[in-house]
């Protein structure tokens, strides 16, 4: 029987194509979404019809209570959590003298503090059972920095460091903790982008293309991996070279 996965925020985009990915090799998907529960509907459909054992649950991995209640209803359908992919987030471009404090919480609320509440919450059952994997998804702007994404960058270089820190920590248990940071990639996150300014970031990356979500699924499918037992605290980021 396959490992038990929960990929937050996978209604769309990389999480999306993470759970379809790992659906697809046969592991049990937990499809988390918050408030885009067509899209999620559309996923679970579609992994049904494939003959793949997944389900939906909805909540605001924010929010402590809707988290608590999340992984209670997944252990009891499908298993302790084996693999955690932590991918839920928001972005917007904007002027540091235009956030509000406002924004600047929520953002670290979505961006961070529901990493901490996923975690903490799988970590039992990884911590007595000595195996898990964590892989937390930043962005190459976390490491990096972005203009007019000060706020966005921030969220994702305290991913890095959440990363990083507790890999060293759950390191004795057998629990691999790692990151991985995409460049530009071709989701509904960058769709407010010009065509003029994909075609700047293009030009940015010696690849010379826009990655795809299926990209980073398969270096989260990797991490997840026995081939990546040894590997922990670790940011990859697959970025075509925009980023050397």
């Amino acid at each position: 029987m396959g490992r038990t996965v929960l990929v937050t925020g996978a209604s769309r985009g990389i999480g999306q194509d993470t759970a379809r990915l790992f659906a697809d090799r046969g592991c049990k998907v937990a499809i988390n979404y918050n408030s885009s529960e067509e899209a999620a509907a559309g996923l679970y459909s579609e992994l049904q019809t494939a003959g793949c054992r997944a389900m939906l649950v909805q909540a605001d991995v924010s929010n402590e209570e809707q988290v608590q209640k999340m992984l209670q209803l997944v252990n009891e359908k499908l298993g302790d959590i084996d693999i955690l992919v932590n991918n839920a987030g928001i972005a917007k471009q904007q002027l540091f003298t235009d956030i509000s404090a406002e924004e600047w919480d929520r953002y670290f609320q979505v961006n961070v503090k529901s990493m901490f509440l996923c975690t903490r919450g799988v970590l039992p059952a990884m911590i007595r059972k000595q195996a898990g994997k964590i892989i937390n998804i930043s962005s190459i702007w976390g490491i990096t920095g972005a203009s007019c994404e000060v706020l966005y960058s921030s969220t994702k270089a305290a991913v890095i460091g959440m990363t990083k820190s507790l890999a060293k920590e759950l390191g004795p248990s057998n629990i691999q903790v790692n990151c991985v940071a995409p460049g530009v990639i071709a989701t509904a996150m960058n769709s407010g982008l010009s065509q003029a300014d994909l075609e700047d970031l293009k030009d940015q990356t010696p690849l010379g293309v826009i990655g795809k979500s299926r990209d980073i699924a398969e270096t989260v499918y990797f991490l997840a991996s026995g081939k990546a037992d040894f590997i922990t605290g670790q940011v990859i980021s697959p970025n075509g070279g925009f980023l050397i």
